[in-house]
């Protein structure tokens, strides 16, 4: 029997939660019928923890308990999957906060699951009682005057989670009419009977999961069988996915704290069942929503969000049409003119900003059943992948290129084939992109600091594959000199789109030069009419 939560014993704790909730996975799934009977949480609380369970694998042997709880917290913050999943990532957190810097005896656990109910209340935005929560803080309400002894620690706060998720159907209307305990506490005691097996060294096979019984109230009298929705469940999602937000939304967010306030007030407008949890500058970030486009777009003006997962709750999702398409996001009316001959769906931007989500999930809807998104810009890309995420779906196969310049995108058209098989098309077409090096040039409008020193207000700056390469005094020496780094020896086409305002003998000194020092290239020039970069320049 164990004295104290030491760092291999936190190691063994962590991969003996992710067994056991892998083999409780799919009697867990068929509990869940809040917030969404959408048949999960068993699954996302077994990926959380097995997550965090990776996490503490990839340590070396010898880390110590910071070390160790550190990365416990932070690979069930970074796997955290669904409403529960993030919700037991933010009770880790509390642990580790308490329990990596202090003693991992009775006293330091006793303190820590305290700690753990406190921090995941707080990570939501409105709870609710008869959940996850609410085990949670049974749990911690019956350790605070428990003797400093880790093994009755860990069993008294096990005991008491399991007597609170037998109390849970009659604490929360839907479990009730559904004869359900609460999933995501169904998995929570999991856990913690698993810490309690771990310092006492006794582990069991199996964790018991109460089965759905079928609808408390008298009137009912319809079962639900084990592993299977039943039809109050069924009724329960009807009313829930016809009622209720459409998509769940879930992202990584690189952001402050007060972005991140600002962030939590702005989801709680736009839906329900909202969890942020993290810190130190990253934050997973759930919500139910209608628009999940919207959701997004929150997170891109609050930081950066990554890892974006949309998934559609219920009701009838979109059928796309027949047709395989290609949507393109433009710049300037030249661009979107010849996006548009080439047979793209166009978005439109401003120059320097990003288009809604809503835009290009409506662009990808009218293009048809597989479609191919070119963000044609490094800002855009984060959007269209959100955007695929919700088209995907509602039935549509997308895949979003990594074209970072306009020129990529051009050539990347070039070469679509509506007659390919899609996925070799996309292959193609992510080849031609990749082929293609970009520069362009613009003129800076105040000081500031580049990789290659400081730039003045109305000095030009030279960009080659997305770097700051050089500053001139001249834009057409400039250009000329991007231009020159760009082509190679295996260079065969040169592309020059001229931007809006542009002077003339921009594109005629690039022209000149290329012609004089490589008559071997193709040149091909288009009027983009982009605002912002005099010349854009791809080198194929």
């Amino acid at each position: 029997m164990l004295k104290e939560l030491d760092p291999p014993a936190v190691r063994r704790w962590s991969r003996h939660c992710a067994t056991s909730l892998g083999r409780a996975r799919a009697e867990i799934d068929a509990l869940n019928v809040f917030p969404v009977p959408d048949g999960d949480t068993g699954t996302n609380l077994h990926l959380t923890l097995l997550s965090a369970a990776d996490a503490l694998d990839a340590l070396p042997p010898g880390a110590d308990a910071g070390a160790t709880w550190a990365a416990l917290a932070r690979g069930a913050l970074l796997g955290a999957r669904g409403n529960s999943g993030v919700i037991v990532s933010q009770a880790l957190k509390g642990l580790a906060d308490t329990l990596g810097p202090a003693r991992g005896d009775g006293a330091g656990l006793r303190a820590g699951l305290v700690r753990a109910a406190e921090t995941a209340r707080a990570a939501v935005a409105r709870p609710v009682e008869g959940t996850l929560l609410t085990v949670l803080s049974a749990a911690a309400r019956a350790v605070r005057d428990a003797p400093d002894d880790l093994a009755g620690v860990a069993r008294l706060a096990a005991d008491e989670a399991r007597r609170a998720l037998r109390r849970t159907t009659g604490q929360l209307d839907v479990l009730s009419r559904n004869g359900v305990v609460d999933a995501g506490a169904a998995g929570l005691v999991i856990v913690l009977e698993s810490l309690a097996e771990v310092v006492t060294e006794a582990y069991s096979e199996r964790h018991e999961v109460p089965a759905p019984a079928g609808r408390v109230a008298p009137e009912a009298r319809v079962e639900v069988a084990p592993g299977a929705r039943g039809s109050i469940a069924e009724e329960e999602a009807g009313r829930r996915h016809g009622d209720g937000p459409g998509y769940e939304v879930m992202y990584l967010l690189d952001a402050g704290a007060d972005e991140v306030g600002r962030l939590r007030a702005e989801l709680d407008a736009l839906g329900d069942s909202l969890v942020i949890v993290g810190g130190e500058d990253l934050w997973n970030v759930h919500v139910h929503v209608d628009d999940a486009g919207a959701a997004v777009e929150a997170g891109l003006r609050a930081g950066r969000p990554h890892r974006i997962k949309v998934t559609w709750l219920g009701g009838r999702p979109h059928e796309p049409g027949p047709a395989r398409g290609v949507v393109a996001v433009a710049a300037g009316d030249g661009l979107a003119g010849l996006f548009a001959e080439a047979g793209a769906v166009v978005v439109r931007r401003e120059p320097g900003s990003v288009p809604p989500v809503a835009a290009l999930v409506r662009a990808i809807r009218g293009a048809g059943a597989e479609v191919a998104v070119l963000p044609n810009d490094a800002a855009v890309y984060d959007v269209a992948v959100a955007a695929a995420e919700i088209a995907r779906e509602e039935g549509a196969t997308v895949s979003v290129l990594p074209t970072r310049a306009s020129v990529q995108g051009l050539a990347a058209l070039a070469v679509h084939d509506a007659l390919r098989r899609f996925d070799d098309d996309v292959v193609a077409m992510t080849d031609a992109a990749g082929h293609t090096r970009h520069g362009h040039v613009w003129v800076a409008d105040r000081a500031a600091v580049t990789s290659v020193g400081l730039c003045r207000p109305g000095e030009v700056l030279g960009v080659v594959d997305g770097e700051v390469a050089l500053i001139g005094a001249d834009l057409a020496e400039t250009a000329v000199e991007v231009a020159r780094r760009l082509v190679s020896g295996g260079t065969e086409m040169v592309t020059l789109v001229v931007g809006a305002g542009a002077p003339p003998e921009v594109p005629r000194a690039v022209e000149d030069h290329l012609e004089r020092t490589r008559p071997d290239l193709e040149i091909v020039v288009y009027e983009g009419g982009q605002g912002g970069y005099p010349l854009l320049i791809g080198a194929e």
